[in-house]
């Protein structure tokens, strides 16, 4: 399987109160495959939702490199990577994030219009959307009055919006209860082969990483493989 998402001896360092470095990434080499689904676990505090950040060119490295589909995020403008942000990449976190005033459909809509789409093919790529997601009939509802399993269906849809070639997820399923959080890790598997999309899932969730076709647990600041969930931490 070619890698779309590549990382290369991701490292980050921050400075501690006492001005001592911290090292909470030691050299982090991981390869995502279009239409491949992988769950990253591992404690709270190791460093997980910092790689996805640095996955996602939220923040820099300390040392080390990722490319998207051959780009080098380090190689380019910070113009140029908030495009890759906006078009290549989607994401979704454990809070939907939507915003209130706008309307579930106008809330899949935004990152095309942004991205200086039409209104009519936003329109109509939000539609088909949140029907795949199972949100024909709530389209124009504000986020108040979709339930917390219709907010987070809606913000998976708003991820996929620009077709992005990878999809980054933090706890999607953190704050739902178990029937909503296993409707969204069923629509996670399916989307990620549906869509061809390249899937990355930080989660403590051991159904949701039950789902990926691999697992692989942050410890001491790198990537070990898991052999199943049941060595989850």
């Amino acid at each position: 399987m070619t890698a779309i998402l590549e990382a290369h001896g991701l490292r980050k360092q921050y400075r501690g109160g006492d001005g001592a470095p911290i090292e909470v990434l030691s050299g982090v080499d991981l390869a995502v495959g279009r239409g491949e689904f992988v769950a990253i676990v591992g404690a709270s505090g190791s460093g997980k939702s910092t790689l996805l950040h640095l996955l996602g060119a939220l923040d820099t490295p300390s040392a080390g490199a990722v490319r998207l589909d051959g780009l080098a995020y380090g190689e380019q403008t910070a113009a140029a990577l908030a495009a890759v942000r906006n078009r290549k990449i989607g994401f979704v976190f454990q809070f939907h994030h939507l915003l209130r005033e706008f309307s579930a459909l106008e809330n899949v809509m935004m990152p095309l219009l942004i991205a200086g789409e039409s209104e009519g093919h936003a329109r109509s790529r939000a539609e088909e959307l949140l029907a795949t997601v199972g949100l024909a009939g709530r389209m124009t509802h504000r986020p108040s009055q979709l339930s917390g399993g219709e907010q987070q269906r809606a913000a998976v849809a708003r991820a996929l919006a620009t077709d992005p070639l990878v999809v980054l997820a933090d706890e999607p399923s953190g704050n739902l209860d178990y029937a909503n959080s296993e409707r969204l890790h069923v629509l996670f598997a399916q989307l990620a082969r549906e869509f061809e999309t390249a899937l990355v899932v930080v989660t403590h969730n051991r159904l949701l990483a039950g789902r990926a076709d691999r697992v692989l647990s942050l410890d001491g600041g790198r990537l070990v493989p898991l052999a199943g969930v049941e060595s989850m931490p």
